[in-house]
C-alpha cells in the first residue's frame, strides 16, 4: 500500500510555470507505475500524464504535450510534474495516484492523493 500527498499548486497567470510535487510513503513505490489526472469544477477526471516505475516510459494527454513533464524521483519517493505555458484551460485539482501499469483511465490506478489546486488566470 502506498499514501500520496500532492503540493505545489497555486494561482498563476497564464504563460507562468508551477512544479507539482506528490511525496509517497512507503517502501513500494519504486514498484507503481504513477500518473497525474485533473478534474476541473463540473467536468470529469481527466488523463494528464503517466510514468512507468522505472521512469523509461512517459505518455501525455494531447492537451499538455510539449508543456507539461512527468518525472519521478524512486530515491526520494516523489513524482513530479512540471507545467510551463500554462493555460486559464489548465485550472483543476490535481491528483497524483499509484497503480500497476501506465494506464489512461483512473480506475486503472488504485492509490490517489488528496489533490492540489491549480488556478491559471487570464
Amino acid at each position: 500500500q502506498v499514501q500520496l500527498v500532492e503540493s505545489g499548486g497555486g494561482l498563476v497567470q497564464a504563460g507562468g510555470s508551477l512544479r507539482l510535487s506528490c511525496a509517497a510513503s512507503g517502501r513500494t513505490f519504486r514498484s507503481y507505475a504513477m500518473g497525474w489526472f485533473r478534474q476541473a469544477p463540473g467536468k470529469e477526471r481527466e488523463f494528464v500524464a503517466a510514468i512507468s516505475w522505472t521512469g523509461g516510459n512517459r505518455y501525455y494527454a494531447d492537451s499538455v504535450v510539449g508543456r507539461f513533464t512527468i518525472s519521478r524521483d524512486n530515491a526520494k519517493n516523489t513524482l513530479y510534474l512540471q507545467m510551463n505555458s500554462l493555460k486559464p484551460e489548465d485550472t483543476a485539482v490535481y491528483y497524483c495516484a499509484a497503480g500497476g501499469r501506465t494506464g489512461y483511465r483512473h480506475d486503472e490506478y488504485n492509490y490517489w492523493g488528496q489533490g492540489t489546486q491549480v488556478t491559471v488566470s487570464s
